[in-house]
């Protein structure tokens, strides 16, 4: 469980009773801060380290200076953030996620941080505050799992943190929020395949249930082949783990119908008969990454409680290769009554997802869906690693989304729909295929996806690439959450 830090909203000018002060510098030496009381003693150390050539004040650059002389602090960190004129938001992340972690290898436990004076182009301090917030309480999370034999310590020894301007309590709030339900993604998806099943991800959704009041509903195998999902269950019957069509109901709102989330939850991914290659096979166990952040979504919903209708639904399955696994060439008839030809059953999130489409606009009549899976390798060549893919049938739903993206730096960028990618997935044996190609295959995906939400404003996030990052800090990011509780506070707000 990730420590959690106490912010303090009201703005504090001097270092007395604080361990700790983090201050900003640009690239002339300048201190960014006038508002603090010791500024004077700072300048002098700022004067001594630029005559010496120890600090520079270049973009995130960072240097701790240890019982620093004039201040009572233990400790006075310095971060760079170069030419001020020209600083981006990227620039300025990255300069204080270096700050977070060297306040984390040493022992401060109570900071005063004044480094949200100067914002990037385009934002302002309370945007700077709520990055602090959200990258100091995630610097605090540490993957500790029986799994992983003696548990790590503590990642950080920070208990508390005030800002030398006032800050929203909203701003503390929705950020902290946001650092917990990713925590709660994170955790999901590094967890190891053989412990993070459909049922175990069913268990903390109840545990999430009865943590914050909501509604928890499960279904089982029988009930899901007595529905006719019949997609879905093509998928998971190739698994000797049983599946979960797991729900979730948050009511913070009036009577309004809610707003439909609806995540992958594939907890491990062999591609089935159209079997993947071995290599890199590992990071399979991260197919679950859309369910993980609808987890991580309603585990924010709690904690800030925003005036909003908001119900989860997560299809959860392994796809594995035993002697019942689906074969290429297979028909099988979704719950919509729409028949799929599975040419390949590697492209089974779309499967799955299909027949929750359907569960949910059955059940909860909401009044937009989103839904967000790790769905095809495409995405990466596509975009890369730094943005999300964004399709829909809704331009208004999809700009919302963006927008509430770029508020958070947890970016998307939309792709394209249209009857000619459609077109690729005809079958002369079935209603569709389930693939059309390998010429825009995260089209193509989110095209088969279209077909299921005709009737409703709807978007798809298409989260192969941001969900986890591969090599050496190899992990889960536990993106999309920031982007999803923005743009859900906005709605509660608009409502």
């Amino acid at each position: 469980m990730m420590q959690k830090i106490d912010f303090s909203a009201t703005a504090t000018q001097s270092c007395s009773g604080f361990d700790s002060l983090a201050v900003s510098v640009n690239e002339q030496g300048e201190l960014l801060c006038n508002d603090l009381a010791e500024k004077a003693a700072i300048n002098i150390l700022l004067d001594q380290l630029q005559a010496n050539g120890d600090f520079n004040g270049k973009i995130g650059e960072i240097a701790m200076l240890a019982l620093p002389n004039g201040l009572e602090v233990k400790r006075l960190f310095l971060i760079g953030l170069g030419d001020t004129i020209k600083l981006s938001s990227k620039s300025y992340l990255e300069a204080i996620n270096a700050l977070a972690k060297a306040v984390s290898k040493s022992g401060a436990e109570k900071l005063l941080n004044a480094t949200h004076a100067v914002a990037p182009q385009g934002r302002n301090s309370d945007w700077c505050a709520r990055q602090n917030v959200q990258i100091f309480q995630r610097n605090a999370y540490q993957y500790a799992h029986p799994s992983r034999g003696k548990f790590a310590a503590a990642n950080t020894k920070l208990k508390a943190m005030s800002f030398s301007q006032a800050v929203t309590p909203e701003v503390i709030a929705i950020a902290q929020a946001t650092a917990m339900g990713m925590e709660l993604t994170q955790d999901l998806a590094n967890l190891p395949p053989n412990f993070c099943t459909p049922g175990y991800l069913a268990q903390t959704a109840e545990a999430l249930a009865s943590e914050f009041g909501f509604r928890v509903n499960v279904l089982e195998k029988t009930q899901m082949l007595e529905m006719g999902m019949g997609s879905f269950m093509a998928v998971a019957q190739g698994s000797a783990v049983p599946p979960k069509m797991i729900c979730l109901e948050y009511h913070g709102g009036g009577d309004e119908a809610p707003i439909a989330l609806v995540g992958k939850g594939v907890t491990f991914d062999t591609g089935g008969i159209s079997l993947k290659p071995g290599e890199g096979m590992d990071e399979m166990k991260y197919d679950m990454g859309g369910a993980a952040t609808v987890l991580g979504v309603f585990k924010a919903l709690g904690e800030l409680k925003p005036k909003i209708n908001v119900v989860g639904v997560i299809p959860s399955t392994e796809n594995m290769p035993d002697g019942y696994a689906t074969k290429p060439g297979d028909v099988v008839t979704s719950l919509s009554g729409q028949t799929i030809e599975i040419l390949n059953t590697d492209a089974e999130g779309r499967l799955i997802l299909c027949d929750a489409l359907t569960y949910a606009q059955q059940t909860y009549q909401p009044s937009k869906i989103i839904d967000m899976a790790t769905l095809t390798g495409a995405c990466i060549v596509a975009l890369g690693n730094h943005v999300s893919g964004i399709l829909g049938n809704d331009q208004s739903l999809i700009e919302q989304i963006r927008a509430a993206g770029e508020e958070t730096y947890d970016r998307l960028w939309q792709l394209p729909l249209g009857d000619e990618w459609d077109e690729q997935l005809k079958s002369n044996f079935a209603d569709m295929a389930n693939i059309g190609g390998r010429a825009g295959g995260t089209i193509t995906a989110a095209q088969f996806l279209a077909r299921f939400t005709k009737d409703i404003p709807w978007a798809h996030l298409d989260i192969a690439g941001t969900a986890w990052v591969s090599g050496k800090e190899k992990g889960a990011t536990g993106r999309p959450v920031p982007a999803l509780v923005e743009y859900l506070t906005q709605q509660a707000k608009n409502a």
